[in-house]
């Protein structure tokens, strides 16, 4: 078992899987390095055996490297950038990439990690914040056998169900399409909502039957009652969490697959991101069909 842990990005998924990479170490002797440029997320994280610095040099000699970070290109940049952080790894150090990256970036990080002796697994997860802090998160991992294995006892800190989905890219790839079909439900909610209201449906009502009924599912359930408070400030922003759509019509384009429903819920995502909701979450699909219908899915509405 590694002894020297490093986790680069503490935002609102990082923290906390660092807090419970160190509560839940096996030795006094292991050590959880947890790095983050800005010195404002460093607050809280003062568990025994966990080291919270904003010096990336922190993480030398470290045997295992995780990654939590917002996108492909940040990764590239932290591992291969000014900072170089894959030099300041042990020889033979895993690097786990628990971000949400495209799928084709990360066959590319992959190789270039392997180039120096390195291990890539490609590891994003799913659970939302809730998840993190609780420890239960969904783990897909892409990588080779060994390297999977070794970081197995790790990842059992931080979710309840790791899946090896095959080799390296398998990870993101599953977490794509996680996601898109995540973004379809939510498409569906933004039109069906507000066609509901304007038929003359009371929105609340609606909104049981959608988190109660056959149609029910974690969209439903966590961004109807939002919607209905006009809350549209809690989930992970539209703007950043469009690369997953993006990433699916590369995958569809490369490979000749055909995606109607998919393109059409991207169209939505797309209309809300040109009205200017990027810094909103998902939930905010549904405001340009209140505009359009002239209704508001609101309670009390």
């Amino acid at each position: 078992m590694a002894t020297r842990i490093a986790l680069l990005g503490l935002g609102a998924m990082g923290h906390p899987i660092a807090r419970n990479l160190a509560t839940k170490r096996l030795s006094e002797t292991e050590t959880v390095i947890s790095v983050d440029s800005d010195p404002a997320r460093l607050a809280g994280l003062d568990a025994p055996g966990l080291v919270a610095t904003t010096d990336p040099a922190a993480i030398d000699g470290a045997e295992v490297l995780f990654l939590c970070l917002p996108n492909g290109d940040t990764v590239e940049a932290a591992l291969f950038g000014a900072d170089r952080l894959l030099e300041r790894l042990a020889p033979g150090a895993v690097v786990v990439d628990l971000s949400t990256i495209a799928h084709a970036k990360a066959l590319a990080i992959g190789r270039a990690v392997a180039a120096t002796g390195r291990r890539f697994v490609d590891a994003p997860v799913s659970g939302a914040p809730a998840g993190a802090e609780a420890g239960t998160l969904t783990v897909m991992c892409g990588g080779e056998t060994e390297a999977v294995a070794r970081v197995r006892p790790l990842l059992e800190r931080i979710g309840t169900t790791i899946l090896h989905m095959g080799p390296t890219g398998s990870g993101q790839l599953t977490k794509t399409i996680n996601n898109v079909l995540y973004d379809i439900n939510i498409a569906a909610l933004a039109e069906v909502l507000p066609m509901a209201v304007a038929m003359g449906l009371d929105p609340e009502q609606v909104a049981q039957v959608v988190t109660t009924g056959t149609s029910r599912s974690y969209a439903a359930q966590y961004f109807v009652p939002r919607i209905l408070q006009g809350r549209f400030d809690e989930g992970y922003p539209m703007g950043a969490a469009y690369k997953d759509l993006v990433a699916a019509a590369a995958i569809a384009a490369e490979n000749g697959f055909p995606m109607p429903v998919t393109a059409a819920a991207t169209a939505t995502y797309q209309t809300a991101l040109r009205q200017g909701h990027a810094d909103k979450d998902k939930g905010a699909m549904v405001l340009p069909f209140e505009d359009l219908l002239g209704v508001k899915v609101r309670s009390g509405a």
